[in-house]
Protein backbone atom coordinates (compact mmCIF):
# COMPACT_ATOMS: atom_id res chain seq x y z
CA UNK A 1 0.00 0.00 0.00
CA UNK A 2 1.25 3.45 -0.87
CA UNK A 3 1.87 5.87 1.98
CA UNK A 4 1.82 9.65 1.49
CA UNK A 5 4.37 11.92 3.12
CA UNK A 6 5.37 15.59 3.25
CA UNK A 7 8.59 16.93 1.75
CA UNK A 8 10.17 19.72 3.83
CA UNK A 9 12.15 22.04 1.56
CA UNK A 10 14.93 23.71 3.54
CA UNK A 11 15.90 25.84 0.55
CA UNK A 12 12.54 27.62 0.58
CA UNK A 13 11.43 27.91 4.20
CA UNK A 14 13.17 28.91 7.42
CA UNK A 15 13.90 26.04 9.84
CA UNK A 16 11.59 27.53 12.48
CA UNK A 17 8.65 27.75 10.09
CA UNK A 18 9.48 24.38 8.53
CA UNK A 19 9.31 22.75 11.96
CA UNK A 20 5.81 24.18 12.40
CA UNK A 21 4.96 22.96 8.88
CA UNK A 22 6.00 19.35 9.51
CA UNK A 23 3.97 19.36 12.73
CA UNK A 24 1.03 20.71 10.72
CA UNK A 25 1.57 17.98 8.13
CA UNK A 26 1.19 15.29 10.79
CA UNK A 27 -2.01 16.90 12.07
CA UNK A 28 -3.35 17.06 8.50
CA UNK A 29 -2.86 13.31 8.02
CA UNK A 30 0.49 12.97 6.28
CA UNK A 31 2.09 9.73 7.42
CA UNK A 32 5.80 10.54 7.15
CA UNK A 33 8.19 13.23 5.95
CA UNK A 34 11.50 13.75 4.22
CA UNK A 35 13.70 16.77 3.66
CA UNK A 36 16.58 18.15 1.63
CA UNK A 37 20.10 18.84 2.96
CA UNK A 38 21.52 21.98 1.32
CA UNK A 39 24.03 24.65 2.24
CA UNK A 40 22.50 27.11 -0.23
CA UNK A 41 19.13 27.47 -2.02
CA UNK A 42 18.63 26.94 -5.75
CA UNK A 43 17.59 30.58 -6.17
CA UNK A 44 17.91 33.86 -4.31
CA UNK A 45 14.08 34.01 -4.45
CA UNK A 46 13.92 30.87 -2.30
CA UNK A 47 16.22 32.50 0.21
CA UNK A 48 16.74 29.85 2.92
CA UNK A 49 18.91 26.88 3.79
CA UNK A 50 18.84 25.80 7.43
CA UNK A 51 21.01 23.00 8.81
CA UNK A 52 19.10 19.79 8.16
CA UNK A 53 20.58 17.66 10.93
CA UNK A 54 19.66 20.04 13.77
CA UNK A 55 16.17 20.38 12.29
CA UNK A 56 15.75 16.61 11.99
CA UNK A 57 16.34 16.15 15.71
CA UNK A 58 13.67 18.75 16.51
CA UNK A 59 11.23 17.32 13.97
CA UNK A 60 11.63 13.76 15.23
CA UNK A 61 11.25 14.92 18.84
CA UNK A 62 8.08 16.94 18.23
CA UNK A 63 6.20 14.60 15.86
CA UNK A 64 5.65 10.85 15.67
CA UNK A 65 6.48 10.77 11.96
CA UNK A 66 9.14 8.67 10.30
CA UNK A 67 11.61 11.06 8.66
CA UNK A 68 14.46 10.88 6.19
CA UNK A 69 16.74 13.11 4.20
CA UNK A 70 18.84 13.09 1.05
CA UNK A 71 22.45 13.88 1.93
CA UNK A 72 25.89 13.71 0.30
CA UNK A 73 28.96 12.29 2.05
CA UNK A 74 32.47 12.68 0.69
CA UNK A 75 33.25 16.39 0.41
CA UNK A 76 31.28 18.78 2.64
CA UNK A 77 30.66 15.90 5.08
CA UNK A 78 33.36 13.39 5.99
CA UNK A 79 31.80 9.89 6.04
CA UNK A 80 32.83 9.27 9.66
CA UNK A 81 31.04 12.46 10.74
CA UNK A 82 28.10 11.46 8.58
CA UNK A 83 27.95 8.05 10.24
CA UNK A 84 27.95 9.62 13.70
CA UNK A 85 25.03 11.92 12.82
CA UNK A 86 23.07 9.06 11.29
CA UNK A 87 23.72 6.78 14.25
CA UNK A 88 22.72 9.38 16.83
CA UNK A 89 19.34 10.09 15.24
CA UNK A 90 18.66 6.39 14.71
CA UNK A 91 19.63 5.61 18.31
CA UNK A 92 17.40 8.37 19.71
CA UNK A 93 14.42 7.57 17.47
CA UNK A 94 14.45 3.83 16.73
CA UNK A 95 12.86 2.81 13.45
CA UNK A 96 11.94 6.39 12.50
CA UNK A 97 14.93 7.64 10.51
CA UNK A 98 16.45 6.87 7.10
CA UNK A 99 18.98 8.61 4.90
CA UNK A 100 19.50 8.59 1.14
CA UNK A 101 23.19 8.95 0.31
CA UNK A 102 23.94 10.79 -2.94
CA UNK A 103 26.98 12.03 -4.82
CA UNK A 104 26.15 15.68 -4.21
CA UNK A 105 25.83 18.94 -6.12
CA UNK A 106 28.56 21.49 -6.76
CA UNK A 107 26.42 24.27 -5.29
CA UNK A 108 26.68 22.71 -1.83
CA UNK A 109 30.10 21.08 -2.00
CA UNK A 110 32.37 23.70 -3.62
CA UNK A 111 32.70 25.55 -0.30
CA UNK A 112 35.43 23.14 0.82
CA UNK A 113 37.70 24.57 -1.87
CA UNK A 114 38.35 21.11 -3.28
CA UNK A 115 37.84 20.59 -7.01
CA UNK A 116 34.48 19.27 -8.15
CA UNK A 117 35.09 15.74 -9.48
CA UNK A 118 33.63 14.15 -12.59
CA UNK A 119 30.39 12.21 -12.27
CA UNK A 120 32.15 8.84 -12.36
CA UNK A 121 34.62 9.89 -9.68
CA UNK A 122 31.82 11.27 -7.51
CA UNK A 123 29.95 7.99 -7.87
CA UNK A 124 32.99 5.95 -6.88
CA UNK A 125 33.61 8.30 -3.95
CA UNK A 126 30.01 7.82 -2.85
CA UNK A 127 30.36 4.05 -3.02
CA UNK A 128 33.45 4.22 -0.82
CA UNK A 129 31.58 6.47 1.63
CA UNK A 130 28.60 4.11 1.77
CA UNK A 131 30.94 1.25 2.65
CA UNK A 132 32.61 3.33 5.37
CA UNK A 133 29.29 4.50 6.82
CA UNK A 134 27.78 1.01 6.79
CA UNK A 135 30.81 -0.49 8.52
CA UNK A 136 30.81 2.24 11.16
CA UNK A 137 27.09 1.73 11.79
CA UNK A 138 27.92 -1.96 12.20
CA UNK A 139 30.27 -1.15 15.08
CA UNK A 140 33.61 -1.56 13.29
CA UNK A 141 36.71 0.57 13.69
CA UNK A 142 37.38 1.75 10.15
CA UNK A 143 40.49 2.90 8.33
CA UNK A 144 40.31 3.59 4.61
CA UNK A 145 42.61 5.13 2.00
CA UNK A 146 40.98 5.92 -1.33
CA UNK A 147 38.96 8.79 -2.74
CA UNK A 148 38.14 9.46 0.91
CA UNK A 149 40.52 8.83 3.79
CA UNK A 150 39.56 7.55 7.22
CA UNK A 151 41.89 6.89 10.14
CA UNK A 152 40.75 4.51 12.90
CA UNK A 153 37.20 5.88 13.11
CA UNK A 154 34.61 4.42 15.43
CA UNK A 155 31.07 5.47 16.30
CA UNK A 156 30.52 4.86 19.99
CA UNK A 157 26.74 5.29 20.26
CA UNK A 158 24.98 2.99 17.86
CA UNK A 159 21.29 2.26 17.21
CA UNK A 160 19.91 -1.17 18.00
CA UNK A 161 19.31 -1.60 14.25
CA UNK A 162 21.15 0.40 11.58
CA UNK A 163 18.78 2.69 9.66
CA UNK A 164 18.17 2.16 5.94
CA UNK A 165 20.76 3.64 3.59
CA UNK A 166 18.66 4.50 0.56
CA UNK A 167 19.93 5.09 -2.97
CA UNK A 168 18.82 8.29 -4.75
CA UNK A 169 18.62 7.98 -8.53
CA UNK A 170 17.92 10.53 -11.25
CA UNK A 171 18.44 8.18 -14.22
CA UNK A 172 18.03 4.56 -15.28
CA UNK A 173 21.80 4.14 -15.15
CA UNK A 174 22.12 5.46 -11.60
CA UNK A 175 19.16 3.34 -10.46
CA UNK A 176 20.89 0.19 -11.69
CA UNK A 177 24.15 1.18 -10.05
CA UNK A 178 22.80 2.04 -6.58
CA UNK A 179 21.02 -1.32 -6.55
CA UNK A 180 24.35 -2.87 -5.55
CA UNK A 181 24.27 -1.26 -2.10
CA UNK A 182 20.94 0.47 -1.40
CA UNK A 183 18.26 -0.56 1.09
CA UNK A 184 15.66 1.19 -1.07
CA UNK A 185 15.32 3.69 -3.91
CA UNK A 186 14.19 7.33 -3.98
CA UNK A 187 13.64 9.41 -7.10
CA UNK A 188 11.50 12.36 -8.24
CA UNK A 189 8.59 12.85 -10.62
CA UNK A 190 9.21 12.43 -14.34
CA UNK A 191 6.99 11.10 -17.14
CA UNK A 192 5.41 7.79 -16.20
CA UNK A 193 7.34 5.84 -18.84
CA UNK A 194 10.66 7.17 -17.51
CA UNK A 195 9.76 6.21 -13.96
CA UNK A 196 8.66 2.77 -15.11
CA UNK A 197 12.05 2.17 -16.75
CA UNK A 198 13.90 3.50 -13.71
CA UNK A 199 12.06 1.19 -11.32
CA UNK A 200 12.64 -1.76 -13.64
CA UNK A 201 16.36 -1.00 -13.86
CA UNK A 202 16.64 -0.94 -10.07
CA UNK A 203 14.74 -4.19 -9.56
CA UNK A 204 16.41 -5.97 -12.49
CA UNK A 205 19.81 -5.14 -11.00
CA UNK A 206 18.80 -6.77 -7.72
CA UNK A 207 17.61 -3.63 -5.95
CA UNK A 208 15.83 -4.37 -2.69
CA UNK A 209 13.63 -2.46 -0.29
CA UNK A 210 10.87 0.11 -0.73
CA UNK A 211 10.51 2.53 -3.64
CA UNK A 212 9.99 6.20 -2.78
CA UNK A 213 9.01 9.11 -5.02
CA UNK A 214 9.27 12.84 -4.37
CA UNK A 215 6.59 14.75 -6.28
CA UNK A 216 7.08 18.45 -6.98
CA UNK A 217 3.66 20.09 -7.20
CA UNK A 218 1.98 23.46 -7.03
CA UNK A 219 -1.51 23.97 -5.66
CA UNK A 220 -3.40 27.20 -4.97
CA UNK A 221 -7.08 28.19 -4.86
CA UNK A 222 -6.80 29.37 -8.48
CA UNK A 223 -4.92 27.97 -11.45
CA UNK A 224 -3.23 31.29 -12.14
CA UNK A 225 -1.85 31.44 -8.62
CA UNK A 226 -0.63 27.83 -8.77
CA UNK A 227 1.21 28.65 -12.01
CA UNK A 228 2.67 31.84 -10.54
CA UNK A 229 3.98 30.02 -7.46
CA UNK A 230 5.59 27.26 -9.49
CA UNK A 231 7.20 29.65 -11.95
CA UNK A 232 8.54 31.94 -9.25
CA UNK A 233 9.90 29.26 -6.95
CA UNK A 234 10.87 26.30 -9.13
CA UNK A 235 11.95 27.57 -12.55
CA UNK A 236 15.59 27.10 -11.51
CA UNK A 237 14.88 23.36 -11.12
CA UNK A 238 13.77 22.42 -14.62
CA UNK A 239 17.15 21.70 -16.21
CA UNK A 240 18.41 18.32 -17.31
CA UNK A 241 21.86 17.04 -18.16
CA UNK A 242 24.68 18.04 -15.84
CA UNK A 243 23.26 21.45 -14.89
CA UNK A 244 21.76 20.48 -11.50
CA UNK A 245 25.01 18.85 -10.40
CA UNK A 246 27.66 21.17 -11.86
CA UNK A 247 26.31 24.74 -11.58
CA UNK A 248 27.70 26.07 -8.35
CA UNK A 249 25.86 29.23 -7.18
CA UNK A 250 22.25 30.40 -6.78
CA UNK A 251 23.11 33.43 -8.91
CA UNK A 252 24.15 31.17 -11.78
CA UNK A 253 20.91 29.17 -11.51
CA UNK A 254 18.90 32.41 -11.51
CA UNK A 255 20.70 33.58 -14.62
CA UNK A 256 20.04 30.30 -16.42
CA UNK A 257 16.36 30.42 -15.45
CA UNK A 258 15.74 34.03 -16.43
CA UNK A 259 13.85 33.10 -19.59
CA UNK A 260 12.36 29.76 -18.52
CA UNK A 261 8.68 29.66 -19.43
CA UNK A 262 5.59 28.07 -17.96
CA UNK A 263 5.68 25.09 -20.31
CA UNK A 264 9.12 24.08 -19.01
CA UNK A 265 7.97 24.51 -15.42
CA UNK A 266 4.91 22.33 -16.06
CA UNK A 267 7.21 19.51 -17.18
CA UNK A 268 8.94 19.59 -13.78
CA UNK A 269 6.03 20.49 -11.48
CA UNK A 270 2.53 19.03 -11.28
CA UNK A 271 0.48 22.26 -11.37
CA UNK A 272 -3.26 22.33 -10.70
CA UNK A 273 -5.78 24.12 -8.52
CA UNK A 274 -7.99 21.01 -8.60
CA UNK A 275 -7.41 18.47 -5.80
CA UNK A 276 -9.00 15.77 -7.96
CA UNK A 277 -6.32 16.25 -10.60
CA UNK A 278 -3.61 15.74 -7.98
CA UNK A 279 -5.38 12.56 -6.84
CA UNK A 280 -5.32 11.26 -10.41
CA UNK A 281 -1.60 11.98 -10.77
CA UNK A 282 -0.79 10.31 -7.44
CA UNK A 283 -2.77 7.23 -8.42
CA UNK A 284 -0.64 6.94 -11.57
CA UNK A 285 2.51 7.00 -9.48
CA UNK A 286 1.15 4.49 -6.97
CA UNK A 287 0.32 2.12 -9.85
CA UNK A 288 4.02 2.07 -10.78
CA UNK A 289 4.78 0.37 -7.48
CA UNK A 290 5.98 3.27 -5.35
CA UNK A 291 5.56 2.40 -1.68
CA UNK A 292 6.08 5.96 -0.44
CA UNK A 293 5.19 9.25 -2.15
CA UNK A 294 6.41 12.52 -0.65
CA UNK A 295 4.55 15.66 -1.71
CA UNK A 296 6.57 18.84 -2.21
CA UNK A 297 4.37 21.88 -2.69
CA UNK A 298 6.89 24.28 -4.21
CA UNK A 299 5.34 27.35 -2.60
CA UNK A 300 6.76 28.97 0.50
CA UNK A 301 3.41 29.05 2.31
CA UNK A 302 2.42 25.49 3.21
CA UNK A 303 -0.67 25.83 5.42
CA UNK A 304 -3.33 25.99 2.70
CA UNK A 305 -1.75 23.11 0.79
CA UNK A 306 -1.52 20.95 3.92
CA UNK A 307 -5.13 21.55 4.94
CA UNK A 308 -6.55 21.10 1.44
CA UNK A 309 -4.60 17.94 0.69
CA UNK A 310 -5.30 16.56 4.15
CA UNK A 311 -9.03 17.02 3.55
CA UNK A 312 -9.41 16.25 -0.16
CA UNK A 313 -6.38 14.41 -1.52
CA UNK A 314 -5.00 12.01 1.09
CA UNK A 315 -8.37 10.35 1.86
CA UNK A 316 -9.19 10.02 -1.85
CA UNK A 317 -5.85 8.41 -2.66
CA UNK A 318 -6.30 6.01 0.27
CA UNK A 319 -9.81 5.05 -0.82
CA UNK A 320 -9.53 4.99 -4.59
CA UNK A 321 -6.01 3.62 -4.97
CA UNK A 322 -6.06 1.25 -2.03
CA UNK A 323 -3.25 3.38 -0.64
CA UNK A 324 -2.49 4.84 2.76
CA UNK A 325 -4.38 3.29 5.62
Amino acid sequence: MTRIGFHASHEQISPRQLLADVQHAEQAGFQMAMCSDHLVPWSARQGHSGYTWAWLGAALATTSLRLGCVSAPGQRYHPAVHAQKIATLAQMFPGRFWVALGSGEAMNEHVTGDRWPSKEERTRRLEECVDVVRRLLGGEEVSHDGLVRVDRARVWDLPDEPPPLVGPAASVESAARVAAWADGLVTFNRPVEVLRDLVAAYRDAGGRGPLALQVHLSWAPTEDEAVRIATDQWRTNVFGGTVPWDVDTPAAFDALAEHVGVDSVRRAVRISAEPAQHVEWLEEYAALGFDEIYLHHVGQEQAGFLDTFGEKVLPAVATRAGGAS
